[in-house]
């Protein structure tokens, strides 16, 4: 009997004060189906002790599957998510972010419409079904539903949440797009060229959302907002038609 393996991709900027809660959240997961667990976590030249606090874990925990990686610069989530998805070696892949908005038990929510084979993606929505979602800032909220329209006029898709971070997808899939944005700009990339593989099966589940404030950590502003709003219409209006030869050639 095959053993799927989830390759866990964790993107970290000056996340010391969660990264070490997170991981043991991740790890006291039991995925369905015995799926096997692969953390790999970017540290993306935090300036705190978030690269101590890693170290320190990997070495008190040397029975977890866990792979930390480093960049020498900062250069976005984007960037360390192109890092993790490049050195997964799962057969699907998740992100999660390190400021525990997201919990980890609910990545088995994704998994099932995957592991039923009726989805190759799996987005999670935090604007959908009757789960906990913390209510804090009303124009993020507008702001987000107005990017997820614009989003699905060009992606043709009827998502209710683009921008979530919990996006579960068979790792081939990923593996064969190219991706270019670097920060905040992924999510509406990643929704426009998945979007355009022919023959894609994309679900969407309701999860929980434990927003945090600004004070707490929180990083994306009105600005990654513009900007995820230029990368729409980047990938989703400017953009040449390719024929996709099996799902490992798809390249835009």
């Amino acid at each position: 009997m095959n053993t799927h393996k989830l390759s866990i991709i964790i993107p970290a900027y000056n996340e010391a004060s969660t990264i070490a809660n997170l991981l043991e959240k991740v790890v006291a997961v039991h995925l369905i189906g015995d799926i096997e667990k692969e953390i790999i976590v970017v540290n993306d030249c935090s300036t705190d002790n978030t690269g101590k606090v890693l170290q320190s874990y990997k070495a008190d925990h040397s029975e977890v599957n866990i792979r930390i990686f480093h960049h020498e610069y900062n250069q976005g989530k984007g960037a360390a998510l192109h890092t993790g998805i490049h050195e997964a070696t799962g057969d699907f892949m998740i992100v999660q972010d390190a400021d525990l908005e997201y919990d980890p038990q609910e990545i088995n929510l994704l998994l099932r419409p995957v592991l039923s084979d009726v989805a190759d993606v799996v987005y999670g929505s935090r604007f959908m079904g009757g789960n906990p979602h913390r209510i804090l800032f009303f124009w993020h909220s507008i702001g987000n539903k107005f990017l997820t329209t614009i989003s699905n006029i060009f992606s043709n898709l009827n998502l209710t949440d683009m921008e979530t971070c919990y996006k579960l997808m068979r790792l081939d899939v990923v593996k064969s797009l190219h991706l270019n944005e670097k920060r905040f700009g992924f999510e509406p990339e990643v929704t426009q060229k998945l979007a355009r593989i022919p023959g894609i099966r994309i679900y969407e589940v309701g999860i929980s959302y434990y927003g945090r404030r600004y004070e707490e950590g929180k990083k994306i502003g009105w600005k990654d907002g513009v900007h995820a709003l230029y990368c729409i219409l980047k990938y989703g209006l400017f953009r040449p038609r390719k024929k996709q030869v099996g799902m490992e050639t798809y390249n835009q």
